[in-house]
């Protein structure tokens, strides 16, 4: 949205000053996302290839990991005890104000020439990144326009989904994944480790999940040990040990991001009940989908053994138990299950799931941890199918987390006005895995998680956004990036900044620099770009 600048300073300054939002500054300022206050001023402040940095240590930031940063814009930084000798200050203290905000101020006239102050580490670690963003290599020194930046995101919630069942990646693309999400202050890494195709996740006391289990993905489904060595003859092993997951949830804390595993119940779990049948509920046709055998003891013993092992994993607090496209027909045709739900007086099958999930619910918030699931969790008919039914005896526990992907938004404004806390995840504009003749690079950009009929308040439930990388068809890392990028960048400003602040065309100025990066890294394989055009038709 244009808007006009506010005033001019009074004549007296020496500089003139606009505040803006960031749609309205020209070419000096190129942060993505866009930053919510910017006010420019004449001048540029510069420091040398090695700035003398001082580095709070309430940030409770490496100087490892700050010179690590700083090191992929060509900056070397020499760390000092004290601002007063910094090129580039970076302090903990009041900023923005609000959560993972800070404040950056780039003056041509006094040391330091950057002075960033956090509201809290997160605040620090985006500080970085606007930093290393906005310097820029000119002969050798680095400048940046003289301004003043009060930045903090819109949401609280800003979530990359990675699918690792249908097709594992491994340690490292997972870092590099993690890498460019800092960069766009991206917060929540949504980690998909479970479905029918693959278990990617030791689970101590069911070893076959991992030694059988995780022998298969979407493009080699259970052939067997043997074909699975020969379709990846160089692979040491296809999930991820205990040590792997803590490894990688360090990794992503000390770039400011939670990471959220998502165990999936009651559907999707052929990958565990193909190597322990006894979580499998019976039925008299073993071409039905896989759905778990949730009233039987094993299952208890087994999902609350699992989950008791993800929460000490995880320290997010948050488990995603995934809910979503539950096939009744197992369940139908189960006299143990259709018995349980008479005598607990449970009409429909999705009361069924729905006592299931709320029992989950339960079980977790004893242990401190909020569950959240698909849109099904609801007990709505998402997807409209006869005979599916909907909840009619449960209503989900309050305090659960709602993730909307697919029906109609009313669905997910039934939710909200129930009371619930939403992430918009709506698959029609947030889903990686479709083309970009589907999801174009202006149709990502235009993704807004409000609900334009809804109150303030409520629309404050919504707690952000999430963006889906479905791994069906990424059976490399390179289609994964080709997916991936650029579009990531769009839901990172569609989280981060005021819809009122966005501009597509500013946007796609402000795309340059971070597209010629990821260039640089080889994620650009046809796809189509923001800032650099279409190098060949995007499959």
């Amino acid at each position: 949205m244009k808007r006009t600048i506010s005033k001019m300073l009074a004549a007296g300054f020496a500089a003139t000053l606009l505040t803006l939002p960031a749609s309205r500054i020209a070419a000096q300022i190129t942060i993505v996302p866009q930053p919510q206050e910017v006010k420019l001023q004449t001048g540029k402040a510069s420091v040398s290839a090695n700035p003398k940095v001082y580095l709070d240590k309430k940030a409770k930031i490496t100087a490892s990991y700050l010179s690590a940063q700083f090191k992929e814009a060509g900056i070397t930084p020499v760390m000092v005890n004290s601002a007063a000798q910094a090129d580039i200050a970076i302090s903990m203290g009041k900023a923005s104000g609000h959560k993972e905000g800070y404040k950056l101020e780039v003056s041509d006239k006094k040391k330091p020439a950057i002075t960033a102050t956090a509201d809290d580490r997160s605040g620090a670690v985006y500080a970085i990144e606007s930093i290393r963003q906005m310097l820029k290599n000119e002969g050798g020194k680095f400048t940046a326009n003289v301004c003043t930046i009060t930045d903090w995101p819109e949401f609280g919630w800003r979530a990359y989904m990675l699918d690792e069942s249908r097709h594992f990646h491994g340690m490292a693309m997972v870092k590099r994944m993690v890498n460019e999400m800092v960069r766009l202050k991206m917060n929540t890494f949504h980690w998909h480790l479970v479905d029918d195709p693959g278990w990617r996740i030791e689970i101590k006391g069911y070893p076959k999940l991992t030694s059988e289990g995780s022998l298969s993905d979407f493009s080699h489904h259970f052939q067997g040990a043997e074909k699975w060595k020969e379709a990846y003859p160089d692979r040491e092993r296809s999930y991820y040990t205990q040590a792997e997951i803590k490894e990688i949830v360090n990794y992503c804390a000390e770039r400011g991001i939670r990471v959220i595993p998502e165990i999936e119940v009651p559907g999707h779990c052929y990958a565990a009940t193909h190597v322990y049948p006894e979580l499998l509920a019976k039925g008299d046709n073993d071409t039905d989908p896989a759905i778990y055998d949730v009233v039987a003891p094993e299952f208890k013993k087994f999902i609350e053994t699992t989950l008791t092992q993800v929460v000490k994993l995880f320290p997010s607090k948050i488990v995603h138990i995934g809910g979503d496209e539950a096939n009744y027909s197992r369940w139908s045709k189960n006299e143990r299950i259709k018995k349980f739900m008479k005598d607990h007086g449970l009409e429909t099958y999705p009361d069924m799931q729905l006592y299931t999930i709320n029992s989950l619910q339960k079980f977790l918030d004893k242990k401190g941890v909020k569950l959240i699931g698909w849109n099904e969790i609801t007990g709505d008919n998402v997807h409209g199918e006869a005979n599916h039914g909907e909840n009619s005896a449960l209503t989900l526990e309050k305090g659960t987390l709602v993730q909307f992907w697919d029906g109609s938004t009313d669905l997910a404004k039934k939710a909200i006005k129930k009371g619930f806390n939403l992430v918009n995840s709506n698959r029609l504009y947030t889903y990686l895995d479709y083309g970009y003749p589907t999801i174009s690079l202006d149709h990502a950009y235009s993704f807004n998680p409000y609900f334009d009929d809804l109150t303030p308040e409520q629309n404050a439930k919504i707690l952000g956004l999430g963006c889906q990388m479905w791994g069906e068809w990424t059976p490399t890392d390179a289609r994964v990036y080709f997916q991936t990028f650029p579009r990531l960048a769009a839901y990172a400003e569609c989280g981060w900044t005021k819809v009122e602040n966005k501009n597509y065309a500013d946007f796609v100025r402000r795309m340059s620099p971070i597209e010629k990066i990821w260039q640089g890294k080889g994620y650009f394989t046809g796809q189509p770009s923001y800032s650099m055009g279409t190098p060949e038709a995007a499959k």
